[in-house]
C-alpha cells in the first residue's frame, strides 16, 4: 500500500517539474499564429494604401 502512495507522489512531483522545466525553456522562434480572417484583414487594410499611392 505504502508503495502505491509513493509511486503516486513521485509521478506528481515528476510531473510538476517537468511542467516547470518547460516554462523556463526558451521559446522557440515560431511566429506567432495570425487566423485567416486577421490575415485577410491586414491585406485589405494594406491593398488601399498601394493603390492611393500609385494613382498620385
Amino acid at each position: 500500500m505504502t508503495m502505491n502512495r509513493q509511486k503516486k507522489l513521485q509521478q506528481l512531483f515528476k510531473e510538476k517539474s517537468r511542467k516547470a522545466n518547460a516554462k523556463l525553456a526558451p521559446k522557440s522562434n515560431k511566429p506567432k499564429y495570425i487566423s485567416k480572417a486577421d490575415r485577410l484583414k491586414l491585406a485589405a487594410e494594406a491593398a488601399p494604401e498601394t493603390v492611393d499611392t500609385t494613382e498620385s
